[in-house]
């Protein structure tokens, strides 16, 4: 089955990272195209970031707590 890297979209103007809020799903869940993965907030806004396929939830690369950079790999999902 291949497997998709999910990464940090681009939130706007001059945000470079976010950090982690909370997940809404957890390793080996199925998710839905466009379902809640993870919340992130920035020192401007709070974001949620969907995903982009149907899929499962394979690997989490970040705990809550942690920051991420705009453009890395946030999470691998394995679709059919």
């Amino acid at each position: 089955m291949p497997e998709i890297e999910v990464k940090l979209p681009d939130l706007g103007e001059e945000i470079t990272s976010a950090n982690v809020s909370f997940w809404h799903v957890e390793e080996g869940d199925v998710v839905s195209e466009n379902s809640d993965l993870l919340e992130v907030v920035t020192e401007k806004a709070t974001f949620n970031v969907p995903s982009p396929l149907d899929g499962k939830l394979i690997k989490k690369k970040f705990d809550e707590g942690e920051e991420i950079k705009v453009g890395e790999t946030i999470a691998v999902l394995e679709t059919e």
